[in-house]
């Protein structure tokens, strides 16, 4: 953060500001929208892209912009707006990443089929890319990473939410000379029979989807995360769902997991109820007894195994610095090291009948568990990112996995053939 500061405060002192394209103008896209416009010198949100052009307004106007916001339908007109100083909205992303002014998108719709098409088409295009989206990552993040690569341009899920906060608090624990050998999230509930129905309340509360809050509520989200975590650390998962303890205090995890299998292999998991709760966690390993003596002056234990915190993740505070540092660091905050490690799996959430139809992340019909990615395979196990859509074509009893061989695919899908190609890739 400090290098990151200065970094764009001379942007700024240059009058040469990063330019950033938004896509998807939601609860979360709208806050980082007002994070760049009122709070990050040396960036500008370029132009915002949604489906509905309103909301793509609204997202300049509750930061305080009303007169200067004129609707584009091609990148020359988003050029044109850059260079006049005026800001851009769109139905049509494509207007962004085709844009030559445009330095980095992020994309924040949460969607996997619509977002797997943009950002593949912001590669090509050569731009940076900066995910408020886990879900997509954790379905085909590693091919997507691959194609960014050969581009020479960042892939990168995004700083502020937990995978990005995980991945920043990993390499300060590698950096002060302890060896990770777990990567946590935090977590205050977990209930895989929530639905749409039991959660619309407190989505509206919070001015969110159902479906959303569903999804942070039965688990896929935080096994999301954490594939997107196992991917970026080579970390694995001990056992299927992970091992999810409760917890009172984050600092007892060091004596709630398998210390053989962290040692052995390193795993991504999470603590069931812990103070303080909205962080993130990362246990590191130390042998020296030197410094085990500092460490306990230091009031972190006995040791050799010592629990590091973040007390919170605020996401859409913090997801712009993310795009500053692909930009001007060529750093990524959390991405794929190479194929997946660990997939998330469809999982029935109640009884399914031949002829139903499944409803996605977040719905009545299923939801995700965390699992190897070898076994994904092996099992021929339909990820969670790829089922919304999918007929049942033989019963499912509840909670069991869903198969390939369980269900029909919807026709000619994008994400289906990057899946299966990230599948012959990395074989």
């Amino acid at each position: 953060m400090i290098i990151i500061d200065t970094a764009l405060n001379k942007r700024k002192e240059e009058n040469r500001p990063i330019q950033v394209g938004l896509i998807g103008a939601g609860f979360m896209g709208r806050g980082i929208a007002l994070q760049i416009l009122c709070s990050v010198p040396g960036m500008r949100l370029a132009g915002v892209a949604n489906r509905t052009l309103s909301e793509a307004e609204r997202a300049y106007r509750q930061a305080g912009v009303e007169d200067s916001i004129s609707s584009v339908n091609s990148a020359a007109q988003l050029e044109d707006c850059i260079a006049n100083n005026r800001y851009a909205v769109s139905t049509d992303a494509s207007t962004l990443y085709k844009a030559e002014n445009i330095d980095v998108i992020i994309e924040s719709t949460g969607h996997v089929e619509y977002s797997a098409g943009v950002v593949l088409e912001a590669i090509r295009h050569k731009k940076h890319v900066v995910l408020m989206n886990a879900e997509l990552d954790a379905t085909v993040g590693p091919l997507l990473k691959h194609y960014a690569d050969k581009e020479g341009v960042i892939y990168t899920n995004a700083d502020g939410d937990q995978p990005g906060v995980i991945m920043n608090l990993f390499r300060y624990v590698q950096s002060i000379g302890c060896r990770p050998v777990l990567a946590g999230n935090m977590k205050g509930l977990q209930d895989v029979r929530r639905t749409p129905e039991t959660q619309k309340a407190y989505a509206e509360q919070y001015h969110q989807k159902p479906q959303m809050v569903t999804s942070f509520a039965d688990g896929t989200k935080i096994s999301m995360e954490m594939a997107v975590i196992a991917n970026a650390t080579g970390f694995t998962v001990g056992k299927r769902g992970m091992y999810g303890p409760e917890c009172s205090h984050v600092n007892d995890a060091v004596n709630l997991f398998p210390m053989e299998q962290m040692m052995e292999t390193g795993l991504v998991d999470y603590v069931l109820g812990a103070e303080p709760g909205g962080g993130v966690f990362v246990l590191g390993y130390n042998e020296n007894k030197i410094q085990q003596q500092y460490l306990e002056y230091y009031k972190m234990g006995n040791g050799p195994l010592y629990t590091f915190y973040t007390p919170y993740h605020l996401c859409h505070l913090e997801a712009p610095l993310t795009a500053a540092r692909a930009v001007l660091f060529d750093d990524p905050s959390v991405a794929p090291l190479a194929g997946p490690v660990c997939d998330v799996i469809t999982v029935a959430k109640k009884d399914l009948q031949v002829g139903d139809t499944l409803d996605g992340i977040g719905g009545f019909t299923c939801y995700g568990e965390l699992e190897k990615s070898e076994i994904c395979q092996l099992e021929n196990l339909l990820p969670m990112g790829l089922n919304e859509g999918c007929t049942v074509k033989r019963s499912v009893q509840m909670d069991s996995p869903i198969t390939y061989d369980d269900i029909v695919l919807p026709e000619n899908r994008l994400c289906d053939k990057l899946r299966e190609e990230q599948n012959r890739f990395f074989k």
